[in-house]
């Protein structure tokens, strides 16, 4: 039997880890995160996720965002139990957009396979992050539909050039399969629960949040205690 095993090692060293990419400000995180994206997971046959907490989002105010430590320690709650790794990893690679961001994944890690992750309220302004047509082109895009978002993200310029690329989740699944650009439409049942709702209620959230002591889900270096 340990034989047996020593001989499967090597073998399933070489599959590549299928990793879901879920970028945002977690400004804070929420069960919905979680849902959606152990929902993707299942959905798209994939290991684990990683929740890439920006250090800060260029088409966002800072005013409002909590520190990056409150908001590492909201992810961190919010993941407890689940195939989901947080990480700041962004503030080691000094990458502020996601184009930059996705390609050192890529060559970091060459034996993942990585899919972005995003909600159709991203795809309907898509077509304003930097470089958006490189990102498709560096990794399959899964696009969550969100209530009151999915008419605008159809609409949008960047579904009229991404939807010849449209393929379905099983492809995927399928790992001989992947390739870029690809997007992949995902509906589950929708979730009203949202960051800004969440601040409103609570806009003391971050002064009572707990963080220190914990290390990257990703780089395992300790996580930032202080700044934004």
């Amino acid at each position: 039997m340990g034989g047996a095993r020593h001989r499967a090692g090597p073998a399933l060293s070489r599959i590549p880890v299928r990793t879901a990419l879920l970028g945002g400000s977690f400004n804070p995180a929420h069960g919905g995160h979680r849902r959606v994206t152990l929902a993707a997971l299942a959905a798209l046959g994939l290991d684990e996720a990683w929740w890439l907490v920006s250090p800060g989002n260029p088409l966002k105010p800072a005013s409002g965002m909590a520190p990056l430590p409150a908001r590492l320690a909201s992810a961190r709650a919010h993941a407890r139990r689940a195939p989901i790794r947080i990480t700041a990893i962004e503030r080691e690679l000094h990458t502020r957009f996601t184009v930059d961001t996705l390609a050192r994944l890529v060559r970091r890690y060459p034996k993942r396979r990585f899919v972005w992750l995003m909600g159709a309220d991203n795809l309907a302004q898509f077509h304003r992050w930097r470089d958006w047509r490189r990102i498709a082109r560096t990794m399959p895009i899964a696009v969550i539909a969100r209530p009151g978002y999915d008419a605008a993200a159809l609409a949008s310029p960047a579904m009229a050039w991404l939807g010849r690329f449209r393929r379905p989740p099983a492809s995927v699944r399928t790992r001989a399969a992947w390739s870029a650009p690809a997007l992949v439409l995902l509906r589950f049942d929708p979730d009203p629960r949202s960051a800004t709702t969440l601040r409103d209620r609570d806009p003391d959230w971050a002064g009572r949040t707990a963080h220190g002591g914990w290390r990257d889900g990703v780089t395992q270096r300790p996580l930032p205690l202080s700044a934004r």
